[in-house]
C-alpha cells in the first residue's frame, strides 16, 4: 500500500509557518485530487489547501490551532485505502512555545535587533518569546544561535525551550566556548531596553456590566506590528494640502466611459498612487529599509494599500512594480486586491514584498491622520478626504476667490534615515504631481 505524506507547502516569501484552523476531512474520508483538504492561516491569510493526492485520509499530524511550520507532514493518504485510519498515533499537545508563537507576528523577526547587557542582539520577536516564556537576560545570552554573526532565532529559542523542558539543560548554563563574527550594533533605542524596561502596560479592571472582548488573530498580530514599529522608528509626519480640482473634475469626466470600457470602476486611489510612485522615482531614498546601521535600498517600487476588512481588521495587499504600470494597470491592480480583501481570498504574496504603503483615511471621512509605519518599510502616506473649501486664485488679472477641492496628505516617516528636508519635500512633491494633473489626458 502507498502512503503520502502532505506536507505543509511553501506559502510566499518570508512565509515560515501557518496555523491549522480547519480540517475540511475527518480521518477515514475519501479525498480527490486537488479536493480541498484543510484550513490554514498564516500572518494575515487564510488559505485552502488541495490535497496532492487521491485515496483516504489515514492520518491527520496536527489539530486546529497548532502551528506547523513549511515542509511539516500534516497529513498522510493511503492511495488504495486499504489501511485502517490510525488510532493510536500520539496526539500532539500544544506546547508553550505554541501558544508564545501566537502572541507575536512573524513579521516582527526582520525588523531592528536588539541588544541584551552582554551585547548581544536579538530580534524583538526573540525578545517576545523568551519573556513570554520566563526566559533569563542571562540564560539568552547562553544560547549559541545560528543566525548572521551568531544570533539566536527564534528556532534556537524554540529548541532551547524543548530541551529545557525534556530537563537537557542544567540551571545557569554557561554557554560554550565559540568564535563570534562581529554584529553591527543597532542605532535605534531597542523596545524592552533603557527606560522602555520599566514601562508596563496598566492592569485595567472592568466594571459591572462592562463586556470583555478577546482580540482575534489577526488584531493580537496587527497590535504587535503597531507597537513594535513606534519602538523602532522615530516617527515625525509632515503635512501638506494640495488642490485636487482637475482630478476630480477628470475623473468625473471619464468614470462612465471608463466603467462601460473596462467594467470597473475607476477611483481616486490609483490616481494617487501614480504621483506617488512618481515622487519615490524623484527621491529613491524613501523606498528604503533599516537592518542595523545598513541602509537596504529597493529597487522595486512595491505599494502597499492598506485596506480596511468587512471584520474592521486591516490588510496591507501589495502592488508590485507598481512603476511599471501605467493609470489603467494601477487601476485594475487596486480594484483586483481591494476586491480580494474584502472577499477573504488573498494570497500569502499578495501581502508580501511592500515598500511604501499608503493609506486612505479620507474613505471615512478623516481630513489628516498620523499614520504609523509598515516595518521594515521608513515611510507611509495618508490620503485625507476631498472638501471643497474656499481658496485664493491666482491670474493674470488679479487674485479671487473660488471653490476648489482640496485634501491633505500626511506623511510619517523613520527619523533614523529620512531627515524633515528628504520627508517633507517627497510629500509637497506628491502634491506637485496631483496639482499639475493633466485634465485632457486619456486613459
Amino acid at each position: 500500500m502507498a502512503k503520502i505524506e502532505i506536507r505543509l507547502p511553501k506559502m510566499g516569501e518570508s512565509v515560515t509557518e501557518a496555523t491549522i484552523t480547519n480540517w475540511l476531512k475527518n480521518v477515514g474520508d475519501n479525498v480527490k485530487l486537488d479536493e480541498p483538504l484543510v484550513e490554514v492561516a498564516t500572518d494575515k491569510v487564510d488559505n485552502e489547501l488541495p490535497s496532492e493526492a487521491q485515496g483516504v485520509l489515514i492520518e491527520r499530524l496536527f489539530e486546529v490551532d497548532q502551528v506547523a511550520q513549511v515542509g511539516d507532514v500534516i497529513a498522510i493518504i493511503s492511495t488504495d485505502g486499504s489501511d485502517a485510519p490510525s488510532t493510536d498515533a500520539p496526539a500532539k499537545a500544544e506546547t508553550p512555545v505554541q501558544v508564545a508563537e501566537t502572541i507575536v507576528a512573524n513579521a516582527i523577526e526582520t525588523a531592528a535587533p536588539i541588544s541584551s547587557e552582554s551585547g548581544k542582539f536579538f530580534s524583538p520577536l526573540v525578545k517576545s518569546i523568551a519573556q513570554a516564556e520566563g526566559i533569563t537576560a542571562q540564560e539568552l545570552d547562553a544560547i549559541i544561535g545560528t543566525g548572521q554573526g551568531g544570533r539566536a532565532t527564534k528556532k534556537d529559542v524554540l529548541a532551547y525551550l524543548e530541551d529545557k523542558k525534556a530537563g537537557k539543560v542544567a540551571p545557569a548554563a554557561t554557554p560554550a566556548a565559540k568564535v563570534e563574527a562581529p554584529v553591527a550594533k543597532a542605532t535605534a533605542p531597542a523596545a524592552g531596553s533603557g527606560f522602555l524596561a520599566n514601562i508596563k502596560e496598566p492592569v485595567v479592571v472592568p466594571n459591572p456590566g462592562d463586556e470583555i472582548i478577546e482580540m482575534d488573530r489577526m488584531r493580537k498580530i496587527i497590535a504587535e506590528h503597531m507597537v513594535m514599529s513606534t519602538h523602532v522608528s522615530p516617527h515625525v509626519t509632515s503635512y501638506v494640502e494640495a488642490d485636487v480640482t482637475e482630478i476630480v473634475n477628470w475623473r468625473n469626466k471619464v468614470k462612465d466611459a471608463y466603467k462601460k470600457r473596462e467594467g470597473e470602476n475607476i477611483t481616486f486611489t490609483p490616481i494617487f498612487m501614480e504621483a506617488i510612485v512618481k515622487a519615490i522615482k524623484d527621491f529613491p531614498m524613501i523606498n528604503i529599509s533599516v537592518s542595523g546601521t545598513q541602509i537596504i535600498k529597493r529597487k522595486d517600487i512595491n505599494l502597499g494599500m492598506a485596506t480596511a476588512l468587512p471584520s474592521g481588521n486591516l490588510i496591507v495587499p501589495v502592488i508590485k512594480n507598481a512603476d511599471l504600470l501605467n493609470l489603467n494597470g494601477i487601476t485594475k491592480a487596486v480594484n483586483k486586491l481591494a476586491n480580494s480583501a474584502r472577499n477573504n481570498t488573498l494570497k500569502p504574496e499578495d501581502i508580501q514584498g511592500g515598500t511604501y504603503t499608503v493609506t486612505n483615511v479620507g474613505t471615512f471621512g478623516n481630513v489628516m491622520g498620523t499614520p504609523i509605519i509598515n516595518q521594515p518599510q521608513v515611510a507611509i502616506l495618508a490620503l485625507g478626504a476631498i472638501r471643497k473649501v474656499p481658496a485664493v486664485i491666482e491670474t493674470p488679472h488679479g487674485d479671487f476667490i473660488g471653490i476648489r477641492h482640496k485634501m491633505f496628505l500626511s506623511h510619517s516617516y523613520d527619523h533614523r534615515v529620512v531627515d524633515g528636508a528628504l520627508g517633507g519635500q517627497f510629500v509637497r512633491r506628491v502634491a506637485d504631481y496631483l496639482e499639475s494633473f493633466d485634465p485632457n489626458r486619456e486613459f
